[in-house]
């Protein structure tokens, strides 16, 4: 052989080696990325309640929402999700703007996490945890318990993490054995050009999380980016941080205003954070030589990972007394649109940008269903002192309440049937149920109010009265309607299935009252005291009111 054909042998070998460093590099990238979505899934199906208790504790206090922010983020593993269903809840009126940027600056530091995984990779035992990937979907396949095979799949993505983590610092050892790869690293020595590249990947990617751990892993195989004693490596994570702002302003459009100032607040956060940092590096290039490659001098990937949570740490430090001021320039921005209201409405609490995490997806439904009810008995309330009054006008009141039920109960259904084609638990899948039974329950109950206004109308146009002491027992059987009504909301918003036994003590004294009273009015008849065009009208009506008992039962019974 010539030697110009091993010379085109030896560049032929070399392309080959940059192809599979490439290809796999793209496969543990891929393997990590797919390993956190199923890790993260699984993991919010385990705490699902907590994530529920969690926001609604946000409260007014800026502590708290910081730590709710970075709690939440480092259990989804993403800042992007988590702010996201901040926007969601500012949209529906659910949280303040006050309370979001609390939690978005929280969000920032619990995203910091992911960037440990890969220096734990370095570990040497942790080709162990691999295996995880084999056990955990073993754990899924033969468990029954839902349970079980919850924690498997989460075991399957902590492996799969570190599979692809394995994979991607192989590929980056190839690299790094690449003059031509370090030497072209080392030149991007210009600090914005790193900045806006940081931006754009961030931006596509659309995770920083994923962003920053693949910049770990590159400075861990010694593929120094920019020139070390300017720190050009710091200002591609600086870009990382205003990259991932990306999402939760896509996910603000056609939103209230308040949802897209609180996507403002957001990026405001990061880029007055990156602006102060980018100065700060530019006084002082020698930060990193001089701090952390000083205290881990053996470790750079670990030093990547800490200046990550101590700039997002002293971002909130600085920021966090000034949360009305972001508040405040936010509102001067964006200005509330003429005729619009910043009031969220019923439908409004059913956001689709909660549905890719059903646990908080389901909370709303659950508050929705909740308001439906209350506007059922709203209906119920105006027919039946309508009745009592003798005002044929409630009608149209009530007309107009009903079409509100209507209308939400076809949202609530259609927002369930989205919820359940995601990934949920079988807990879940119950609530989903009992939902769906839920509104249809109390839809027949703003209809039983429509009947209520016919018998206001009848006794009008037939001349029908009835005597003060009817009229009272009447009241209190509705009086005990309201107590069910109560006890009823107390089971479902609290899931309490031990107290249905007084939601069934109360339906039974409702029973009780309507057997009582058509005995009452048989006998009144039999002594001529009452007309007998005045039966139809009674017997429906106290049968009208049983059966809204009855739907009110069946409310706290779907829960079972």
């Amino acid at each position: 052989m010539s030697l110009g054909s091993l010379s085109l042998l030896a560049e032929q070998m070399g392309a080959l080696e940059y192809v599979l460093a490439v290809v796999m590099l793209l496969a543990g990238l891929g393997a990590f990325l797919f390993g956190f979505k199923v890790l993260s899934d699984n993991i919010e199906k385990l705490a699902t309640n907590k994530l529920r208790r969690w926001f609604d504790k946000t409260g007014k206090s800026r502590l708290a929402g910081v730590g709710i922010g970075a709690g939440v983020t480092a259990i989804i593993q993403s800042s992007s999700a988590t702010t996201v269903m901040v926007v969601g809840f500012v949209n529906v009126g659910l949280m303040s703007l006050f309370q979001a940027t609390t939690v978005i600056m929280g969000a920032n530091i619990g995203t910091t996490v992911t960037a440990y995984f890969s220096v734990i990779a370095d570990i040497p035992f942790i080709e162990i945890i691999t295996v995880l990937t084999c056990v955990g979907i073993f754990m899924d396949m033969l468990c029954k318990k839902e349970k079980t095979k919850t924690i498997g799949m989460m075991l399957a993505g902590l492996g799969l993490v570190f599979l692809g983590l394995q994979y991607m610092g192989m590929a980056m050892d190839d690299f790094a054995q690449q003059d031509v790869v370090r030497e072209f690293l080392l030149g991007v020595d210009n600090r914005l050009v790193l900045l806006l590249a940081g931006v754009i990947i961030t931006g596509i990617v659309q995770s920083s999380s994923a962003v920053t751990t693949l910049i770990v892993q590159m400075v861990g195989a010694g593929l120094a980016i920019g020139n070390p004693a300017n720190s050009g490596v710091l200002f591609l994570v600086l870009g990382t941080n205003i990259g991932t702002c990306v999402t939760a302003l896509l996910s603000s459009i056609g939103a209230t205003t308040n949802a897209r100032r609180a996507a403002l607040i957001h990026l405001m956060f990061n880029v007055f954070g990156t602006v102060l940092f980018s100065v700060f590096l530019l006084c002082w290039p020698g930060f990193m030589s001089s701090t952390l490659g000083k205290w881990f001098p053996d470790d750079p990937g670990l030093q990547i990972a800490l200046f990550h949570t101590f700039f997002n740490v002293v971002c909130t430090c600085i920021f966090l007394p000034f949360t009305n001021v972001f508040v405040l320039i936010s509102t001067k921005l964006i200005r509330e649109r003429k005729g619009t209201e910043s009031r969220a409405g019923e439908g409004s609490l059913l956001d689709d940008r909660f549905i890719k995490t059903p646990s908080i997806a389901l909370n709303q439904a659950n508050k929705a269903v909740t308001r439906m009810a209350e506007l059922a008995m709203q209906s119920m309330k105006t027919a039946f002192d309508g009745f009592i009054a003798g005002d044929e006008g409630v009608k149209e009141k009530v007309d107009e309440i009903n079409v509100r039920v209507a209308e939400m109960e076809r949202r609530i259904v259609s927002y369930l049937i989205k919820v359940s084609a995601s990934d949920i638990s079988y807990d879940d899948e119950k609530l989903i149920s009992a939902l769906h039974q839920s509104t249809g329950d109390i839809l027949r109950i703003s209809e039983l109010s429509d009947n209520i206004t016919k018998y206001t109308r009848n006794c009008k146009r037939d001349g029908i009265e009835f005597s003060q002491g009817v009229l009272k027992s009447l009241q209190d059987m509705y009086d005990k309607i309201e107590e069910l009504y109560q006890r009823t909301i107390d089971v479902f918003d609290k899931k309490d299935i031990t107290a249905i036994k007084s939601v069934d003590a109360v339906e039974d004294e409702i029973d009780a009252a309507r057997k009582e009273m058509v005995k009452d009015h048989i006998r009144r008849l039999n002594e001529g005291k009452c007309k007998p065009a005045s039966s139809g009208v009674f017997i429906n009506l106290v049968g009208n009111l049983e059966r809204a008992a009855d739907h009110l039962t069946y409310v706290a019974h779907a829960l079972e």
